[in-house]
């Protein structure tokens, strides 16, 4: 039996390591940066607990497709993913905010280190793979979805593990069926594991015709969508039995039931540029301080933007007749169409893919910055017996060597200069957007319990679902989720009860305490 030498034991021993310490280094402060925890996130959470602990969330069968959240006119179905995730952890960790946060970050993180491994990978240049890896680290936008346990933290791994699939899929002229069920299998976990992919999903499939070069890689994607088709039968059946889990688009979009096919054009059109828009990209980015830290530069860094935009440059020049890039750009566009069906501008977690595609549209660029020599290809090439070291291409004589050094070194350091800044900001002032993260709630909540009146009846009203805090925090604490009645919407507590409530104000009441946009009170009758 073979044995390893303990000099073949020291690389992997060192890598893992240094990808031990560079997550602790990611995951710095995230105790406390994000401050408190969001509505949706505690939503997330206390049905993954429940799932962990009986197969079934808050409502509902066990282990179902979706999962329904809050009631009321604040319904919304979750998607699994996330869900299913939290509860695996959750039943080994047990429930806990931090190892709720510490799952997001690892999934980001992860996510940003496997698309380094494609970079490295498609362009065969380790090195190539470390920049496009760190600049995904370093990048705000995922950065920033990484402290959130929302629905949109395993997406970023959901669409780079679709790119691997796609990739080694399209390596081989007639794919296999093992190719074809990774990349529909891959591309169901995109449907089922954000809203948005019950649309990108589907333009992703369609986006696979790039590779249909030939009668056999035509087959071979037919034979992907069919696969892929088999799995939305449950999502088919699901939005039959419930149909108003379209509900929420609606109440996003501008598209209602009596908008005109011109107007959702025009108006479509119209949000698709802006979602395109560079500027607001770079120097604001989302305007939702939950999604995005204000005045600390845009979502996505300059210096990875030019490398993007230099990647399409060369993809459109050198590599347009390769499918496989031709698929890249048309992702690129399919990734702006869910945020853009919507009434938010570059919105942070509609457009999660978007982020991907532009790091890995870092490759093309990185490849030409970095490559030593040019030589002539095509029939020349294998016409000719003569050498081809000394024949200069076009993009030789206006980028000599030293030039496109010089780009790459500045755009690095700029990267340096932005992340660095980016970075101070967040540490710094972070933990100020208590007031977008409901940290003002928890506060309350230990007021109310601390109150010897029991039950504690839980209002949902202008400021919406907040009663899932209360039931949260209660399985922290280990506390009798039975203390709490949460009112049905609309239908006032009895009298002399204590109340936690979301409305703005109070009738017939003596207040107790009133923290950020929650009450906590005693009804008078």
């Amino acid at each position: 039996m073979y044995k390893r030498k303990p000099s073949e034991l020291v690389w992997p021993a060192i890598f893992s390591i240094a990808v031990g310490v560079l997550f602790l280094i990611y995951i710095t402060g995230i105790t406390t940066n994000p401050p408190g925890f969001y509505v949706d996130e505690s939503g997330l959470s206390y049905n993954a607990y429940l799932v962990s602990q009986t197969g079934a969330g808050e409502f509902g069968p066990r282990f179902p497709l979706y999962f329904q959240l809050y009631t009321g006119g604040f319904t919304q179905y979750s998607n699994p993913t996330q869900i299913y995730l939290l509860a695996l952890v959750f039943k080994l960790f047990g429930p806990g905010i931090l190892i709720s946060r510490l799952l997001a970050a690892a999934s980001v993180f992860a996510a940003s280190l496997l698309l380094g491994a494609l970079a490295a990978r498609i362009s065969g240049k380790r090195v190539i793979g470390v920049l496009v890896a760190f600049c995904a680290l370093l990048t705000p936008w995922l950065f920033e979805v990484s402290r959130l346990v929302l629905e949109t933290f395993f997406y970023p791994m959901a669409v780079v593990l679709f790119l691997w699939a796609v990739y080694g899929a399209q390596r081989k002229n007639k794919w296999r069926w093992t190719g074809s069920t990774a990349v529909a299998l891959t591309l169901t976990l995109l449907t089922y594991s954000y809203t948005i992919g019950r649309l990108l999903g589907p333009l992703l499939a369609l986006s696979l015709i790039c590779f249909a070069v030939n009668r056999d890689r035509l087959f071979s994607i037919f034979k992907t969508w069919v696969l892929y088709g088999l799995t939305l039968i449950p999502l088919a059946v699901f939005i039959k039995q419930n149909p108003d889990i379209t509900t929420r688009f609606y109440l996003l979009s501008y598209i209602k039931p009596d908008t005109s096919l011109v107007e959702i054009v025009i108006r479509f059109a119209s949000r698709f540029v802006e979602d395109l828009n560079p500027i607001r990209l770079l120097t604001i980015g989302d305007i939702n301080p939950r999604h995005h830290l204000p005045d600390a530069l845009g979502s996505f860094f300059v210096a990875a933007f030019i490398l993007a935009v230099i990647g399409i440059a060369v993809v459109i020049v050198r590599h347009r007749g390769d499918p496989w890039w031709r698929f890249v750009l048309v992702g690129l566009l399919a990734s702006v169409v869910p945020g853009a069906l919507t009434v938010d501008t570059l919105h942070t977690l509609r457009m999660i893919a978007y982020p991907i595609f532009l790091l890995l549209l870092m490759v093309p660029a990185l490849e030409w910055l970095l490559e030593k020599k040019e030589s002539q290809v095509g029939v020349d090439e294998a016409e000719s017996n003569k050498p081809h070291e000394n024949k200069k291409s076009a993009s030789d004589s206006i980028f000599p060597l030293p030039l496109r050094n010089g780009i790459l070194a500045a755009l690095l350091a700029l990267t340096v200069v932005e992340a660095s800044y980016f970075h101070w900001k967040y540490y710094r002032e972070g933990g100020n957007r208590g007031y977008v993260f409901d940290s003002a709630y928890k506060d309350l909540y230990d007021a109310a319990v601390a109150q010897p009146n029991r039950p504690i009846y839980l209002v949902d009203a202008y400021w919406g679902p907040a009663y899932i805090h209360s039931f949260w925090y209660a399985t922290l604490e280990g506390r009798d989720t039975g203390e709490f009645i949460h009112q049905p919407y609309g239908v006032r507590p009895p009298a002399r009860s204590i109340v936690i409530s979301t409305e703005q104000n109070c009738t017939a009441c003596a207040m107790i305490r009133r923290s950020g946009d929650y009450l906590l009170y005693t009804t008078t009758k």
